[in-house]
């Protein structure tokens, strides 16, 4: 008898039951609308977004009414040392920003902390060469500047939440040492370690479970998030992101959530970098007035300093401190002097900006 031969119709139905029985081996995911999985916990992450919210709340009283601000209260809120921080809330003892700030940056971040307390303390107004408020030239905003310009509040606030918040989600929680670890085992009210670290990356981004259909409240990255989606549309792909990756983990579908950290380092870096250029935008329509340019000088500076903490960052550190320098004249916090801003170089930097993101077609609006 000879061999059966297969048609080609034959041929292709093998193929296409193959293909099908293939894709039928992989898990299916079950992604939810919200971040709605079982055993979820970033209580931790939560407490520290309303601790950096006290620590900025402190700090507007030196602007608000004129208060002093405590260097070793503001230091105290930083390593939370909870008698001397003088919590409105209540913290784990075990929770703190300082901790989980980028460790070569921690020294500077207190360094920060004691040169705002000081510049609190003058009694006179601020200008080049001296520390203390600087009022817009219509008189409605009042800043502290440091002798030379610089936001204090504006680089700790920001500056912690680039350092601190994005580089624990992005780098840590994401990165390979918190997703190399078990995803058998559950922890009955945290899932598997690799459930509960990819939860912990998603507390840092502040933003209600059912978000973005639901937009309140909004903390630190979620509100810029929101103040960028017109132009990014960046609140959906990062929650589509969060989910699809959770829901990943959850069906032992690792290459998804590959896929999903990518997908949120990507959009994470847009949001960052668009709103450091949005606040370079308003710097230089703002240029001739000292107060309001130090201002949004100051917000653009700190949210360009934080795109070097994503390990999927589109610049070197080198391209990054380039851009501080066009922006602020240093890479050095204390060494900047934003009463020396130049139009011109302000207008580099935002195009420097913009070209590493590939948003140059939308730079203007921002």
């Amino acid at each position: 008898m000879k061999p059966a031969r297969l048609t080609g119709f034959t041929f292709l139905v093998l193929i296409t039951l193959c293909i099908y029985s293939c894709k039928e081996e992989e898990p299916s995911l079950n992604i939810p609308d919200s971040y709605d999985f079982g055993n979820v916990n970033y209580d931790g992450q939560l407490q520290r977004l309303a601790m950096l919210l006290e620590m900025k709340n402190y700090l507007s009283t030196s602007t608000e009414n004129g208060a002093v601000l405590n260097a070793g209260r503001l230091k105290a809120m930083y390593a939370n040392d909870a008698p001397v921080a003088e919590w409105q809330g209540t913290y784990d003892a075990s929770k703190q920003l300082k901790e989980k700030t980028f460790e070569f940056y921690q020294e500077l971040f207190d360094k920060l902390l004691d040169a705002v307390a000081r510049a609190s303390v003058s009694t006179v107004a601020g200008g080049p060469g001296q520390a203390g408020i600087v009022s817009s030239e219509d008189g409605s905003k009042r800043y502290l500047l440091n002798e030379n310009g610089l936001e204090l509040a504006q680089a700790i606030e920001k500056g912690l939440m680039g350092a601190c918040f994005y580089y624990q989600a992005t780098a840590v929680y994401l990165g390979d040492e918190k997703m190399n670890v078990d995803n058998q085992s559950v922890e009955p009210g945290e899932g598997t370690a690799m459930e509960h670290h990819w939860d912990e990356a998603f507390g840092y981004y502040g933003v209600p479970a059912s978000f973005p259909a639901t937009t309140s409240p909004l903390f630190f990255w979620g509100s810029y998030s929101n103040q960028r989606d017109l132009l990014l549309s960046c609140n959906q792909k990062m929650m589509d992101a969060f989910l699809k990756g959770r829901a990943a983990i959850s069906a032992g579908n690792l290459a998804v959530r590959d896929e999903a950290i990518a997908e949120v380092r990507t959009n994470w870096e847009l949001i960052s970098g668009a709103t450091a250029i949005s606040y370079l935008n308003q710097a230089l329509e703002n240029f001739d007035d000292p107060a309001l340019r130090a201002h949004t000088l100051s917000e653009a500076i700190a949210f360009t300093f934080s795109l070097q903490f994503n390990p999927g960052r589109s610049f070197s550190i080198e391209e990054l401190n380039q851009a501080l320098q066009l922006i602020g004249g240093s890479e050095d916090f204390f060494e900047m002097d934003l009463y020396q801003a130049e139009r011109a170089k302000l207008e580099q930097g935002r195009a420097f900006l913009a070209a590493g993101l590939g948003l140059e077609a939308i730079m203007m609006d921002l």
